[in-house]
């Protein structure tokens, strides 16, 4: 009978005590107060004895009147009828049976021991009651049952009161697992996972605890051309393979989504990594969802808190670590492992740091625009520019793209920048327009402006804003954005296109090319990425075969080219042979601010041509 003990109260201490004559006695308004004469003469004629067990058998749960020894006085019907219900002789006890020897051998531990201890004191009138929840594993199953005692007389008789709560545990137990529990894989859930993880830092006396984080590489993907079923079966298949490559101390959690945790006890960096292949490895092998056959890796970060621990250390620290760990994994080419370094924690409070910084400096005005000129082959004019961001840090100096904006994308900042560049763009070509300067200006957005459904709105706004005729606007989308919603963009570049903005796919060649591409967007200029421009030495004849067949499949769908980053006299007179109609790069002009290019079209180009298009 293991007792989980409720919670009892102090004695009190009678008022006004004295002997049988009759006087009151001071008692807690909760107990028992059977009639004075019953309680008086409980042991006495038969009459009396009858009274009491008929107020006993007036208690719907089984009831048992015993003495200071555990001696049981009287037993109610339902008592009696309990071990026919619970099916076990162990309980089947009556008049002048051992209450407490029944309970040890129900349950001999010291929770047991305990209970029978609080029964004698209440006997004893040291306590007003005592109350207790205790399991009862007999041949038909566990049983819970809640315990209520209270002292009935002077002569230190005790009423037990045994509720059945089964029930009740049962629903307090499912709704805690399901608190602590992922209900699609039934693994450890996030909370339940960091609650692990902390009482295990804690324990200082044992070894070296790591962490691994998995995330799964491919996972969307099947979500979304299986549907979410397949991935619900797919993550059910993943937690059971992961569960039986790790050890029997390990615990495997799921974090939600496609993200994993392995909790490994007493386990250092190098047995960390073991591990951490046998995932990998269990992961690599194909998955069968109803016949489909998928193929799929996983990215591993590590972390591992040392066995000797001077510091507080945190579950919230050593999943982040992980994490960065595993993005790492991810960074250097995915379906990788890798281990948690101090240099990936400076990194990511570094990049912390300059998103900070990156929201003041739009709002700041530490942004600027710096223009390279783009030529037009057949004329050998410069008739653009395109317009490439910078930030004037204020402390580190100028900035180019490579140091923010990757920073920007992972923080949400992508579409404000652009945002800017469209008003500042427009505001400067115009600018130039009023000068007798008359340039077509290419302005760079992301795949997360697409996203926001506001692009066309706020290309016109801009252009609204600055006067600027959209002919002399080109917005760039980079191939690889385009790949990641194509009816998407091309209903926003359609738009674009009817209102005169002519739109242009960036990097086009630089490993996403698609000809379905070319025919489901409505663009109007593609720009060869630099892999193939600037190729290397002794692969000229091979980079023309390249250029030429985007420059042939462009011309078949009605589309110019563009050359970018042309960085030779040899690498532009190919893509002038070859029948580009742009070019662009170092070996024409660097990006310059909008001040200087007025200085460098009238040392370079006689007179730019009035239009691009």
């Amino acid at each position: 009978m293991s007792a989980v003990h409720l919670g009892t109260v102090d004695a009190e201490t009678d008022e006004d005590r004295s002997d049988l004559a009759g006087e009151r006695v001071g008692r807690r308004p909760e107990e028992p107060q059977l009639p004075r004469d019953v309680r008086r003469r409980v042991d006495g004629p038969s009459q009396s004895t009858v009274v009491v067990e008929a107020v006993l058998d007036a208690l719907p749960s089984p009831t048992l009147l015993i003495d200071a020894n555990g001696t049981v006085l009287l037993a109610n019907t339902a008592w009696e009828k309990a071990a026919d219900v619970l099916g076990d002789d162990r309980v089947r006890i009556g008049v002048d049976g051992d209450y407490f020897a029944m309970a040890r051998r129900l349950n001999g531990d010291d929770s047991t021991a305990t209970l029978i201890d609080e029964l004698r004191a209440l006997s004893r009138g040291e306590r007003p009651s005592v109350q207790a929840d205790y399991a009862l594993e007999l041949r038909g199953g566990t049983y819970w049952v809640h315990l209520q005692a209270s002292r009935v007389d002077q002569a230190g008789q005790v009423v037990v009161t045994h509720t059945d709560v089964t029930n009740r545990v049962a629903a307090e137990r499912a709704s805690d697992w399901r608190a602590r529990h992922d209900t699609l894989t039934e693994l450890p859930n996030r909370a339940h996972l960091h609650e692990l993880i902390d009482a295990e830092l804690q324990q200082h006396d044992r070894g070296p605890v790591s962490v691994l984080f998995l995330d799964i590489d491919g996972f969307k993907d099947v979500n979304d051309s299986l549907g979410h079923d397949a991935g619900d079966d797919l993550l059910r298949q993943i937690a059971q393979r992961l569960t039986g490559v790790t050890r029997a101390g390990d615990t495997v959690g799921r974090l939600g989504g496609d993200e994993f945790i392995v909790l490994c006890r007493d386990c250092d960096s190098t047995g960390a990594e073991a591990l951490a292949d046998r995932c990998r490895a269990s992961i690599d092998r194909p998955f069968d969802l109803s016949g489909r056959m998928v193929r799929l890796g996983v990215s591993i970060g590590i972390a591992t808190a040392a066995e000797s621990r001077p510091t507080r250390v945190r579950s919230t620290d050593l999943v982040r670590d992980a994490d960065l760990a595993m993005y790492a994994a991810k960074a250097a080419g995915r379906n990788r492992v890798r281990l948690f370094t101090a240099d990936l924690r400076a990194a990511a409070q570094h990049k912390a740091t300059v998103a900070a910084e990156l929201r003041d400096a739009v709002a700041d005005g530490q942004l600027v625009l710096h223009y390279q000129p783009v030529l037009h082959l057949p004329s050998g004019r410069c008739t653009g520019v395109e317009a490439l961001v910078r930030w004037q840090h204020p402390h580190r100096g100028l900035l180019a793209p490579a140091d923010f904006l990757p920073t920007a994308a992972q923080h949400d900042l992508m579409t404000p920048i652009a945002r800017w560049v469209l008003r500042t763009a427009t505001r400067q070509t115009a600018a130039w327009a009023a000068a007798g300067l008359h340039l077509v200006t290419s302005v760079n957005i992301s795949a997360s402006h697409v996203a926001t459904g506001t692009l066309v709105a706020d290309v016109h706004e801009a252009l609204a804003e600055s006067g600027l005729p959209p002919e002399q606007l080109v917005v760039e989308l980079a191939e690889r954005s385009v790949a990641e919603d194509v009816e998407r963009t091309a209903a926003q570049f359609a738009a674009l296109r009817r209102s005169g903005v002519e739109v242009s796919i960036d990097d086009f060649g630089g490993g996403f090319s698609s000809l379905g591409q070319l025919v489901a967007l409505p663009t109007g200029l593609l720009k060869i990425d630099r892999s193939l421009v600037a190729y290397p030495e002794g692969r000229r004849s091979q980079a023309a075969a390249a250029i030429a067949a985007v420059v042939a499949l462009a011309r078949a769908c009605g589309v110019r080219t563009q050359a970018e980053g042309v960085e030779t006299a040899d690498q532009l007179e190919l893509a002038t042979e070859l029948g580009c109609t742009f070019a662009q790069g170092f070996h024409l002009a660097r990006p310059m601010p909008a001040e200087d290019l007025s200085g460098w079209l009238a040392a370079h180009v006689a007179q730019p041509a009035a239009a691009l298009f």
